[in-house]
């Protein structure tokens, strides 16, 4: 059996186990949200996708819903305003990605693989970044997303967020995806889920730089984050 179909198949198996596990948060979750803030539960984004499609992804909603067309736009910062009180939580412990285990067992992702970005954002991506990434499905976590789990404390302390998150950060991301996309295997398909679940438990930790060596080195813009 191919390593893609193998991949396919432990997609298939572990969002429908994950999504019988989380069942009963949801329970609790989608009240709450229901009849705090502005009384929306989910949330859909289009992103791009594997062969470049668009897909609507999912979420429990954390933020006001005209976000995107106030302040930072598609960029969230540490204690964004726009964030709801709920949502903090939501997003702090990563439970509002959860909904994401349905895009897994549609097939318009992985559990493991680069985050989706939307249009806007994915062409931030240098073309020839652009062209590897539509070869393989996004995921709901990966070496990316785990390195910069802490990206919105990054933004805060820059001058000028939206300058860092387009010309430092997308860039040197993509070459991280590029990484997974060269290096990935069965092996790294489960370790990436045991470094999520790890770096959540410990945000601080390192691992994923002990876990995968020959990452692309940071720029020095962003090394000292990581020191």
């Amino acid at each position: 059996m191919r390593k893609l179909d193998m991949t396919r198949m432990a997609d298939l198996l572990l969002s429908t186990v994950f999504i019988l596990l989380v069942l009963p948060l949801w329970l609790i979750v989608i009240p709450v949200l229901r009849f705090t803030g502005e009384g929306e539960v989910f949330y859909r984004q289009p992103r791009v996708g594997k062969d470049g499609r668009i897909f609507d992804l999912l979420k429990f909603a954390t933020m006001l819903k005209n976000s995107p067309n106030m302040g930072t736009g598609d960029l969230t910062l540490h204690n964004d305003p726009r964030v709801l009180p709920v949502g903090r939580i939501l997003r702090k412990t990563k439970i509002n990605e959860l909904p994401q285990l349905f895009n897994v067992w549609k097939g318009e992702m992985s559990i493991a693989g680069p985050r989706p970005q939307t249009p806007r954002i994915f062409a931030l991506y240098p073309q020839a970044i652009q062209d590897d990434l539509k070869k393989m499905r996004p995921g709901l976590s990966g070496v990316g997303p785990i390195l910069f789990r802490g990206e919105e404390k990054m933004l805060e302390r820059a001058e000028d967020p939206q300058a860092l998150y387009e010309k430092i950060i997308m860039p040197y991301k993509g070459e991280v995806e590029r990484w997974y996309l060269n290096n990935r295997s069965i092996r790294s398909y489960f370790l990436i889920i045991f470094i999520t679940i790890w770096v959540i438990l410990f945000p601080r930790s390192r691992l994923a730089w002990a876990a995968f060596p020959g990452l692309p080195t940071p720029p020095k813009e962003l090394a000292s984050f990581w020191t």
